[in-house]
């Protein structure tokens, strides 16, 4: 397959023009790959079945994990689903933007979808060339992250183009996202209460303002499920996000943390430290995540810096274990899913 290539250049008539493009492809069945705020995403129409299978087969994704469907305002959820007095204050609160809300479905989204399921994951993304795509199409979108299954998500076209190039009709090339983690996803439980099953973006304090009872499932922030559960959430249940680099997760203190790398440490390492701990590391590729204590910040490079050890053929990552605090709690998520859920606990 050629896929074709457009880049949002800030010209409202050619960025127009690439967004009917893409549009038309959506519509006629086809894949685009977008930017959002969250990550790049893989983009098909939610309204028809086999553009569900080709998601799936480009991207070598499991048919049992379900899809998110992204919609152009908030309100539009009522045309695929059920919403209810919860969804509408949520969306009021945090949409557009990276919340995902599993509401019952309509007969109208597909089962390929929704891996069988009952309900449908909705968001309303507030990246500008998304959210116009979705409205120019008329086509709720289903679109989990654009890259092959089980490595880093792309943040920006290089790492779709590395994934996708002639698996897909097209990419629009939006820039590097700006969260660099994907969207919170959160199940309604009842009317004033809801679980996270995927940390984001929207913190569990945040949906603490709206909901009575905030619960973070276990399967969050532990390893995946088993064989035979079923994932209510992209991301529960397989390896994700992993490079080829094997990803040495350590549990301990910052001082034990360095010795040990430095002691550790042979062959081709990178490892992933805050700017301030630069000077430690003279013969590993350092993996800069930012100043110290800035979450967003590291979870704004986590999976670029992922992606660079594998463009440096580095046979090894170390990475300190992040605190489950709220802030941290979706680069928890993700790190130990690269790692594999293996996590190295050593004491002083």
């Amino acid at each position: 397959m050629n896929t074709e290539y457009q880049k949002i250049t800030g010209n409202p008539a050619e960025d127009e023009a690439a967004i009917s493009r893409a549009a038309q492809i959506i519509r006629a069945g086809g894949l685009v790959a977008i930017p959002t705020e969250t990550v790049y995403g893989l983009a098909g129409s939610a309204l028809i079945p086999e553009s569900a299978l080709k998601i799936y087969e480009a991207k070598g994704r499991p048919a049992d994990n379900p899809l998110i469907v992204h919609i152009a305002a908030p309100a539009d959820a009522a045309k695929i689903a059920y919403p209810n007095a919860l969804y509408d204050r949520l969306a009021a609160r945090f949409m557009p933007g990276p919340l995902t809300v599993i509401l019952k479905k309509r007969d109208i989204i597909p089962p390929t979808v929704t891996a069988g399921l009952d309900t449908v994951a909705i968001r309303c993304p507030s990246n500008s060339v998304a959210h116009r795509l979705i409205a120019v199409s008329g086509h709720p979108i289903a679109a989990p992250s654009a890259n092959r299954s089980g490595v880093p998500s792309p943040t920006s076209a290089e790492h779709v183009r590395a994934d996708m190039d002639g698996r897909i009709d097209m990419i629009l090339d939006g820039g590097e996202c700006e969260i660099g983690l994907e969207s919170t996803v959160i199940r309604l439980d009842g009317d004033d209460a809801c679980t996270i099953l995927r940390p984001g973006a929207v913190t569990a304090d945040m949906l603490a303002a709206v909901c009575r009872e905030v619960t973070v499932s276990p399967a969050a922030v532990e390893p995946s499920l088993a064989d035979d559960e079923h994932p209510e959430s992209p991301g529960m249940k397989y390896k994700h996000y992993a490079p080829k680099a094997n990803v040495i997760l350590i549990d301990a203190d910052e001082s034990v943390f360095l010795r040990y790398v430095r002691e550790h440490g042979t062959g081709r390492y990178g490892v992933l430290v805050p700017n301030e701990d630069a000077g430690y590391f003279p013969e590993g590729v350092l993996l800069l995540t930012g100043s110290r204590g800035d979450a967003k910040e590291y979870a704004r490079r986590l999976f670029s810096l992922l992606r660079r050890a594998d463009e440096m053929r580095l046979e090894t990552v170390f990475a300190k274990l992040p605190p489950k605090t709220d802030e941290y709690l979706a680069l928890y998520n993700r790190i130990i899913r690269a790692a594999g859920c293996r996590i190295l606990k050593i004491s002083g």
